[in-house]
């Protein structure tokens, strides 16, 4: 993911399920990504800031989402690194609740195009934020586990932690 802001700020956490790099500009909370996660970004040139306060209110909220203390996040986001499609698939995906799921059809049509499931899919998987943009809850027609960049244990110990399976 190539980011059109100069200055990205980051920071690494730790979490039951892996490392976390998190992302943010002047505008929000721009990126999580689980170590090893596919489509991650080229971190070279960013600024390690433990004290940048989006990235300190995103880990502080992750651990509580972790901990079983949090469904909902509060965080400034900043979604403007994506085409326009994948911006209204992303935000399309922070309309589905905790603890229920979707398919990529139903997620289709929601975006007003449903015959674009593919592409839908294809910017499902680019999302930027994991966990608090939840990707994770858009499940395969059949309600089958399908593709998460952050890897299939990971989706459905999230789904798990959420009691949507």
């Amino acid at each position: 993911m190539k980011f059109k802001t100069a200055t990205i700020y980051s920071t690494h956490i730790d979490s039951p399920l892996g490392g976390i790099t998190l992302a943010a500009t002047g505008q929000g909370l721009a990126g999580a990504w689980f170590d090893r996660q596919r489509h991650g970004p080229d971190t070279s040139g960013w600024q390690t800031d433990d004290a940048h306060p989006v990235l300190r209110e995103a880990a502080a909220q992750l651990g509580d989402y972790f901990a079983g203390r949090r469904e909902h996040f509060d965080l400034p986001l900043d979604l403007s690194h994506g085409t326009a499609f994948q911006q209204s698939v992303w935000q399309a995906l922070l309309a589905i609740p905790a603890g229920q799921t979707t398919s990529y059809g139903a997620l289709s049509a929601g975006v007003g195009n449903p015959a674009a499931v593919r592409a839908v899919g294809a910017a499902v998987g680019r999302n930027p934020i994991s966990v608090i943009v939840p990707c994770h809850r858009v499940l395969g027609a059949d309600g089958s586990l399908t593709g998460y960049a952050g890897g299939l244990d990971r989706k459905s110990a999230l789904l798990e932690l959420e009691g949507a399976l």
